[in-house]
């Protein structure tokens, strides 16, 4: 009997094609020979459309992001372990304990198969050194011009420690708002990639799995009220979002905003505020003021949190403003952008 696939992919000259979209021996071989060879753990070699998982013995937490990033690969990171990291962080951030990926691939007609391993061993990377398996995934082809090379969506599956409720809707006046490190890395990093920036001193994308940061975290202060990352938008829009969903203000200070030189320069020469770029290694914390110096030690222990500040405190405000105190001494609302400046950097 001959083997079932007589020829291995190409991985270095082959393109991807409609029939490895198809439900036949085409996409078997691809899903074998390359997610599968990247991503492998006991859950995938169970090798049935969905996982059998272990028993969770607390409440759930999932979430799931679509990753649309261009270019694909940037300094510091690329769509795949972009898509591990951003959707492990939407769980972690919940206060919850990340256990479990879902991916679910969109590749375009002529992909280079070549850059699907290199995205696909990246995934595979991310996911081992987080310790958050890809269980279960999918896979699908769409005509040349349909697509944008590829598009992943995860799904995240975590466990919610016992007594923990982070919810946006959690903050109070009075309450004291932190910030892990410096802003704006990541979404400058893909905008000067884009745009052949250079300078001289590169910008590297902040891309990480942050539930190690989080643990340690909610260790030091179990009685946090809220956490954020703060990607697409950036720190603003993430202020306004938790502003509205609890009700309150948030006021903050320029000054205490770490920015890092390059990538204020790289806004100012593209005229972006770098309150609204996307980050997805950062995150806000806002947790009463009795626990603001336990919570701050804990992120500045942690080589994820070395950067963490406070930059504000949550006010009365029945208007939901987000405020800014400038460094000339003035204020200025921080408000929701229309759109966003930089479409397609997550």
């Amino acid at each position: 009997m001959s083997a079932p696939y007589a020829r291995p992919l190409d991985l270095k000259h082959g393109l991807v094609d409609l029939t490895h979209g198809s439900g036949g021996r085409a996409m078997a071989q691809l899903i074998r020979e390359l997610f599968v060879r990247e991503l492998a753990n006991e859950y995938l070699a169970q090798g049935d459309d969905g996982a059998r998982l272990g028993r969770a013995t607390g409440r759930l937490v999932v979430a799931t992001d679509a990753h649309v990033v261009s270019p694909l690969f940037f300094p510091g990171g690329d769509i795949g372990c972009l898509s591990v990291n951003g959707t492990i962080n939407d769980v972690a951030v919940m206060g919850a304990r990340p256990l479990y990926l879902a991916a679910s691939f969109v590749l375009e007609e002529g992909f280079p198969l070549a850059d699907l391993a290199k995205i696909a061993a990246s995934m595979g990377r991310a996911s081992r050194e987080a310790g958050v398996p890809v269980v279960t995934g999918d896979t699908k082809v769409v005509e040349r011009g349909k697509a944008d090379g590829v598009f992943i969506t995860t799904t995240g599956v975590g466990e919610l420690r016992d007594g923990i409720d982070c919810s946006g809707a959690n903050a109070r006046p009075g309450d004291v708002v932190l910030l892990s490190g410096p802003i704006g890395a990541h979404g400058m990093a893909i905008m000067a990639c884009r745009e052949n920036l250079s300078f001289d001193a590169p910008i590297v994308s902040d891309t990480a799995a942050l539930h190690g940061l989080v643990d340690a975290l909610l260790r030091a202060a179990p009685g946090l009220h809220t956490m954020r990352d703060a990607t697409r938008g950036g720190v603003g829009a993430t202020l306004n979002e938790i502003a509205q969903q609890s009700g309150v203000g948030i006021e903050i200070d320029e000054a205490a905003i770490p920015i890092p030189a390059p990538v204020e320069a790289a806004c100012e020469l593209l005229g972006l505020d770098p309150l609204y770029v996307a980050n997805e290694g950062r995150l806000l914390a806002i947790c009463p003021p009795d626990l603001a110096g336990d919570a701050l030690g804990a992120l500045r222990a942690h080589p994820l949190g070395a950067g963490a500040t406070r930059i504000g405190r949550v006010i009365e405000d029945p208007r939901r403003f987000v405020q800014m105190r400038t460094r000339l001494g003035g204020r200025r609302i921080v408000d929701w952008l229309h759109g966003d400046q930089l479409p397609r950097i997550c």
